[in-house]
């Protein structure tokens, strides 16, 4: 678990389900991401991230304000996607309800986690990536002091030709 000023990131729980479930409902939060999540979706979701964080330690981790305990999203570092030019690298990520956009949770929570990499694992960097067209989601990589990798720029291969969300946007921010 970690903890900031307002945050808790943790584990996943059951009783996550209906909240992440209600996340990724909303078209506009799954905008940038791809297709509304159902709800075998989500609890197949944070299966993998708690089988994660059992088998390595650390996943995208649920996060909640620490002032009423309300789901707020997730954020955390986990590997990355297969052939994408950060397979098996720590990728860092993050998604909010929408009610929780704009406060501060999202670069707060981002750079808790980075601040956990840099204390508990071996890594040179960690990786971000999203679309072009998510401005919020790569303003955010640049505020936490992430630097655009143009020449790593790629295709997703988990997505059709064709696809808008396809073409992926790579950051990197190196240990300090």
């Amino acid at each position: 678990m970690i903890t900031t000023e307002r945050l808790i990131l943790r584990r996943w729980r059951s009783d996550d389900v209906a909240p992440f479930h209600a996340m990724g409902q909303d078209p506009e939060v799954m905008r940038y991401l791809g297709p509304i999540q159902s709800r075998d979706d989500v609890v197949a979701a944070i299966g993998r991230h708690n089988a994660l964080q059992d088998r390595v330690g650390h996943c995208f981790w649920a996060l909640q304000r620490r002032e009423d305990g309300a789901f707020l999203g997730f954020c955390g570092v986990k590997l990355g996607p297969p052939g994408t030019p950060i397979a098996d690298q720590l990728e860092i990520g993050w998604r909010l309800a929408r009610p929780f956009w704009g406060l501060g949770y999202a670069r707060e929570a981002a750079q808790a986690s980075l601040d956990w990499v840099w204390a508990h694992l071996d890594a040179a960097d960690v990786a971000a990536m999203t679309v072009p067209a998510n401005i919020a989601s790569w303003g955010l990589m640049e505020r936490l002091g992430m630097t655009r990798m143009v020449d790593e720029d790629f295709d997703h291969p988990a997505l059709a030709e064709g696809d808008p969300l396809r073409h992926h946007i790579l950051y990197r921010i190196y240990r300090p």
